[in-house]
């Protein structure tokens, strides 16, 4: 089958360019102050970017992050300055803080895995007994993790951040309060689209002394997301629940004994599973922006890409 243009890097050189970083998704040109990260339509599942790009996942990305980073400025600041492309976000380079403040509302992913095995601590919080797979919690938890800048984060707890000095007493209250605020929104914009919002990450950094949110929120890789119908009849009948996220791409490693191990070797993409892929993004897009997503084919994304940089940063 053929498969739609892709992006799996850039490789642009600016005038005024001062510095460049390549995360496991996204490409980032710094200029001073101002930063310009391109979504580019790599993915990754447990800290690993794998073998193909998928089409659209960028522009994905980047657009459902740009509207909820807009949407949700009464709550906490953001980076987020302009986004002049459909992969392109501009905004204020900010000192980033090295944790993620991950939190969870059900019984999915990493902390069913550790609950499964036997763990009822995770990060400082106690979990119930009882509990089984894809339940909501009692109420919210957060689970921070490590921010490396290669290989696995790892879980910490708030006692051993303070202990180390990543920040201070008073900045990780702030941090916890906007995560949880950031969540409440989250939960709310995606009930409204017959979802739910189970659990995802947030990422803050400092910009001139004070704390902001960077990066993306409430995408299909920094959360995951149930069908909200039928969810609770599910759950009575041990029934699988309907997702919307990208855990189905780590499911489907995890079936072909990958997680991210040493020696372990990554499962081959088919054309039609990296179609499949897209076609998965591409639905939570238009649910959760409540638009069809058009499947743009330009001539030369790449040059613009490159174009949208230059005209913003001149």
């Amino acid at each position: 089958m053929s498969l739609p243009a892709s992006i799996s890097a850039t490789h642009f050189q600016f005038a005024k360019q001062t510095n460049f970083y390549r995360g496991k998704v996204r490409d980032v040109y710094f200029f001073g102050e101002k930063m310009a990260m391109v979504a580019t339509d790599r993915i990754s599942a447990f800290d690993v970017v794998l073998s193909r790009a998928i089409p659209y996942k960028g522009s994905v990305l980047n657009s459902i992050a740009a509207t909820f980073l807009e949407e949700s400025r009464y709550i906490v600041p953001n980076w987020l300055e302009s986004s002049p492309h459909p992969q392109v976000s501009i905004g204020l380079k900010c000192k980033p803080i090295p944790i993620e403040m991950v939190i969870r509302a059900y019984m999915v992913g990493h902390v069913w895995r550790e609950y499964k095995s036997g763990k009822r601590t995770i990060c400082g919080e106690q979990l119930p007994e009882g509990l089984r797979e894809n339940d909501r919690l009692p109420f919210p938890i957060i689970t921070p993790t490590t921010k490396a800048a290669e290989g696995h984060d790892q879980d910490i707890t708030k006692d051993e951040i303070l202990r180390r000095g990543i920040v201070t007493k008073r900045e990780y209250d702030k941090l916890e309060a906007y995560t949880h605020k950031m969540f409440e929104f989250g939960s709310q914009k995606a009930y409204e689209r017959g979802l739910l919002l189970l659990d995802t990450k947030y990422e803050f950094g400092l910009h001139k002394g004070e704390i902001m949110l960077m990066d993306e929120i409430h995408t299909p890789d920094s959360s995951r997301y149930f069908y909200a119908e039928n969810y609770h009849e599910k759950q009575r009948n041990n029934q699988k629940q309907k997702q919307l996220s990208k855990e189905f791409v780590r499911e489907w490693l995890m079936d072909n004994n990958f997680q991210g191990q040493e020696g372990q070797q990554q499962p081959f993409m088919s054309d039609e599973w990296v179609a499949e892929i897209s076609s998965r993004y591409i639905e939570l897009y238009e649910m959760m922006l409540r638009k069809s997503f058009v499947r743009q084919q330009p001539e030369n994304l790449l040059q613009d890409i490159e174009e949208a940089i230059r005209a913003s940063i001149s």
